[in-house]
């Protein structure tokens, strides 16, 4: 009687597979096991400004401060812009990650810093701030694009504002020429 319930979990453990086991009976005594890494995003990686030389942790870092830029408000970016000072590539690159997620007004500014120091990058970080540059390219189209619409939207509004002031100039001249017919046409069934 007793075996029965052994049997059983022992049966829905083997059919179950490893990955309800604890971790420490999974890792390996070779190494730490990948949760553990510096590349799984650990305390080790996510540095708060990213730069060149943590190579285990370029694109966590640099993703993560990716996605601290996009959250961020105008404060936090003008703080961590001004924090962001010096002329190597890292910090041009990490002012345009910043700068690319401000105002329309900054957005000129990142390209040309994405432009100009993109080859300078690691080449696994590359591929990330080319993407990055391009969506920043397609937000510039798309304002563009806005931008030339509501310049278009506002023309057409003017325009049609002297075509009413127009048939309404042209509405009173008719009712005058109306007026002065009708006076015509009663002077001569009086005469």
């Amino acid at each position: 009687m007793t075996a029965r319930p052994w049997l059983l979990c022992l049966a829905t453990a083997w059919l179950a597979g490893c990955q309800y086991l604890p971790e420490q009976l999974q890792s390996s005594p070779s190494g730490p096991s990948p949760l553990q890494s510096p590349t799984a995003g650990s305390a080790l990686c996510h540095a708060e400004l990213p730069d060149f030389d943590n190579v285990p942790c370029l694109l966590d870092d640099w993703v993560a401060f990716g996605l601290a830029s996009q959250r961020g408000d105008r404060v936090w970016r003008e703080a961590t812009l001004t924090r962001l000072g010096g002329d190597t590539t890292e910090r041009r690159l990490a002012r345009a990650v910043l700068l690319a997620w401000g105002d329309e007004r900054q957005w000129n500014r990142a390209s040309e810093l994405y432009k100009a120091h993109l080859h300078g990058a690691p080449t696994d970080l590359q591929p990330l701030l080319r993407y990055w540059l391009n969506e920043l390219e397609g937000r510039r189209r798309l304002a563009g694009q806005l931008a030339e619409s509501r310049g278009q939207h506002q023309a057409i509004v003017e325009e049609n504002e002297a075509l009413t002031e127009e048939l309404e100039a042209m509405a009173e001249k008719l009712e005058q020429l109306t007026a002065i017919e009708q006076s015509i046409n009663l002077r001569q069934q009086n005469e």
